[in-house]
């Protein structure tokens, strides 16, 4: 199956790619996805290998920060089931799991991140889902193309 790429918004006052960069092996269980829409390309999409640009929004200015790869299938999200996590959902059940996450392992960090503004002005990007009006969701689908413009941009 050939590689696809995906987009993953973060917070970095929550998350950033720079914990990730300094978590053990510079891996990470991406968790606190709480869209189904989000949750169904987490558990039915995202496959190990896909390519993933971190994403860092929630900020003045929003950026895709670096690069990391999936290492993992997806899996129930813990937090779901954990009562002291702001991400806990008390309707969740252990049987039949509502949420879910993928591993990832940081790739890189760009030189320069790559800005919404960046994004919105760059040719080749226009049909980025990220960039539609009114897309809130955390987890995007990247065309192979988008992929590498927005890779060269922050190199």
């Amino acid at each position: 199956m050939a590689r696809r790429y995906w987009l993953m918004k973060t917070e970095p006052g929550t998350f950033s790619i720079d914990d990730l960069a300094r978590r053990p092996g510079r891996r990470a269980f991406w968790d606190g996805v709480r869209n189904y829409q989000a949750r169904n390309l987490i558990r039915d999409e995202i496959r190990p290998g896909d390519g993933v640009l971190v994403y860092h929004s929630g900020i003045a200015r929003p950026a895709v920060a670096g690069t990391a790869v999936v290492v993992g299938t997806a899996a129930p999200d813990p937090t779901q089931f954990d009562r002291r996590s702001p991400h806990h959902d008390p309707a969740a059940d252990p049987q039949s799991p509502r949420w879910y996450g993928v591993e990832i392992e940081l790739e890189g960090i760009f030189a320069k991140p790559v800005t919404l503004d960046e994004l919105r002005a760059t040719p080749g990007l226009e049909a980025m889902v990220v960039l539609r009006r009114g897309n809130r969701l955390s987890v995007t689908p990247v065309r192979p193309e988008e992929w590498s413009i927005v890779v060269a941009r922050g190199a």
